[in-house]
C-alpha cells in the first residue's frame, strides 16, 4: 500500500509538472502573439508576419499571411531556385557565359524598354554591359545585392511561367512571378509580381530542409542567402553570432525581407516580414527590425533539447 501511494504522488507530481510546463509554454505564446501585434499595430501600414520553427517541438506563428502583397525583390528568390532546377535538368549551365544586355520586352506589347541605373541598386554591372558574364556571378548579384539588371536577364532566360510552376510544386500556391522589373507598362495595369507570407515561408523552408533541388543546390542557394548585402530588417537588432540567410525587397511604401535564422545552439527558423502602404518608411522598417528581435528572444528563451539544424 506503501509503494502505491508513493507511486501516485510521484505520478500526480510528474503530471503538475507537466501541465505546469505546458501552461509556460502557452502563456510565453500568448505573450509573443501579443507583443507582435502591439508592434504591428504601431506601424502605419499593413502588415503580415510569417514565423515557423525549423527545430523541435515545431513551433509557429501566423499573422494576415495569406494577404497578397507586391512581392518587389522577394520574387528574386524563386528565380534563384528556378536556375539551379535548370542547371540540375541539363537545360543550362551557372558557369557559361551571357552577353549582358539592357533592353527587354514588355509582357503587355512585346515593346522595348531599358533598365536604368539611377533606379537600381547595383551601379556597376552596367560597365558590363555588352560583354560576358556567368549565370552565377549574375545570380550572386541578383540576390546578394538585388540587381534589377542581372535579374532581368535571368528571368528571360528561365522563364516567369517556369518560375511559377516551380513554386507551384513546392507548395507556394499564391506566389506570382509574372515578368522582369521595371515594365512599366505592366505595372500600370496592375500586372505585378506578387506574393504572400505563407508562400514565401514554404518557400524558404524549402530551401532549409534541402527539398527546393538536391542538397548541394541549396547548400549554394543558403551561402548566396547568407552573403545578403541589405540588411536593414531581420538582422538588425539580432546578435552577431545568429547567422541569418535572406533577401529583401522594397518598392515604394513596400518593404519585406524573409529568411532562415540560425542560432549558435544549432536551432533554426523561418521568418517572413511583409509591409505595403507604409506612410513612414523608415520607421516601419525599424519596427519590423523590432518583430525580428521579438521572436528571436522569443526562440532563445525555449531551449528545451533543440534538434541542430546544419546552416
Amino acid at each position: 500500500m506503501k509503494h502505491l501511494k508513493t507511486a501516485c504522488t510521484i505520478a500526480l507530481a510528474s503530471l503538475l509538472m507537466f501541465t505546469f510546463s505546458c501552461n509556460e509554454k502557452i502563456s510565453k505564446k500568448q505573450n509573443l502573439e501579443s507583443a507582435v501585434k502591439a508592434q504591428i499595430d504601431s506601424i502605419e501600414g499593413t502588415v503580415a508576419v510569417a514565423f515557423y520553427s525549423l527545430s523541435e517541438p515545431k513551433d509557429s506563428l501566423l499573422i494576415n499571411v495569406d494577404e497578397k502583397f507586391h512581392a518587389a525583390s522577394t520574387m528574386k528568390v524563386p528565380v534563384m531556385i528556378e536556375l539551379f532546377k535548370q542547371a540540375s535538368e541539363g537545360k543550362i549551365n551557372l558557369n557559361d557565359s551571357i552577353v549582358l544586355k539592357n533592353e527587354f520586352k514588355s509582357i503587355m506589347d512585346g515593346s522595348l524598354y531599358s533598365m536604368d541605373i539611377n533606379d537600381d541598386s547595383d551601379d556597376i554591372i552596367y560597365k558590363q554591359i555588352g560583354t560576358k558574364v556567368t549565370l552565377k556571378d549574375l545570380m550572386h548579384s541578383m540576390v546578394t545585392i538585388s540587381s534589377n539588371l542581372a535579374t532581368n536577364v535571368l528571368i528571360e532566360l528561365v522563364d516567369a511561367k517556369n518560375t511559377t510552376a516551380t513554386m507551384r510544386d513546392l507548395g507556394a500556391k499564391h506566389i506570382e512571378v509574372l515578368r522582369g522589373v521595371e515594365d512599366q507598362k505592366a505595372f500600370d495595369l496592375g500586372l505585378s509580381n506578387s506574393t504572400t507570407a505563407r508562400d514565401l515561408m514554404m518557400i524558404m523552408e524549402a530551401i532549409a530542409n534541402k527539398t527546393a533541388g538536391n542538397q548541394k543546390d541549396c547548400d549554394a542557394m543558403l551561402a548566396i542567402l547568407k552573403d545578403q548585402q541589405h540588411n536593414d530588417m531581420i538582422p538588425v537588432y539580432l546578435p552577431k553570432e545568429v547567422i541569418v540567410a535572406h533577401k529583401t525587397g522594397s518598392i515604394t511604401g513596400v518593404h519585406h525581407d524573409a529568411g532562415i535564422i540560425y542560432l549558435p545552439d544549432g536551432r533554426a527558423y523561418v521568418l517572413v516580414l511583409l509591409s505595403k502602404n507604409l506612410k513612414d518608411f523608415d520607421k516601419g522598417t525599424d519596427q519590423l527590425a523590432k518583430i525580428s528581435k521579438t521572436i528571436y528572444d522569443y526562440v532563445s528563451s525555449n531551449n528545451d533539447r533543440p534538434l541542430k539544424i546544419t546552416p
